[in-house]
């Protein structure tokens, strides 16, 4: 009887070892996924500096737009990730983009169009790494909930994980190929 005992006390810890173990490779995929945005979010606000001096050259008399930018780059580089401080960026983003279209000889400055091949690339890995996140929360959430690990996945600090979510700016936006124009 006390063989019996003791076998059963070794399965369940084995069980819940098992458990615990896979819920933190899960929950580091999530972690990953968070980095793997805010790296991307790094770059984007890494490259607004070059592309305001170089539109600065061929629009200067666009000051308060470029100093809106990059306030609001400054803003969001200082916030978290999933703040609105993003959404301002890129509406002030968007708005040293379109001077694209009002001075033809900034549309046609090489340094000018690199920038927003870059610029774009960097958004296209970040609707990337949103989407390898939301998987990632996605089975997480499933391997916690899922039995037996709901039994004790609570017990054990594992809690629901949120799903990331868009800014206004990005809604509709994100799994669509951005539209560069030289």
């Amino acid at each position: 009887m006390e063989f019996v005992l003791i076998a059963i006390v070794v399965v369940l810890a084995i069980i819940v070892i098992g458990i615990y173990n896979r819920l933190v490779r899960l929950r580091q995929k999530v972690n990953q996924g968070v980095a793997d945005i805010d790296a991307q979010l790094r770059q984007r606000h890494d490259l607004i500096p070059n592309l305001v001096n170089t539109v600065k050259g061929y629009a200067s008399h666009e000051q308060d737009t470029l100093e809106k930018v990059i306030s609001a780059r400054n803003q969001a580089a200082s916030g978290s990730i999933n703040s609105g401080d993003e959404q301002a960026l890129r509406v002030a983003l968007d708005r040293v983009l379109a001077l694209g279209e009002e001075y033809p000889d900034l549309k046609a400055n090489t340094n000018f169009q690199e920038l927003q091949r870059e610029l774009a690339d960097v958004e296209d890995k970040l609707a990337a790494a949103r989407r390898a996140l939301n998987a990632a929360v996605s089975r997480y959430n499933t391997g916690r909930e899922a039995f037996p690990a709901v039994m004790f996945a609570g017990t054990l600090g594992f809690l629901k994980a949120d799903f990331h979510r868009l800014d206004d700016s990005e809604t509709g936006v994100v799994d669509q190929v951005p539209n560069v124009q030289f």
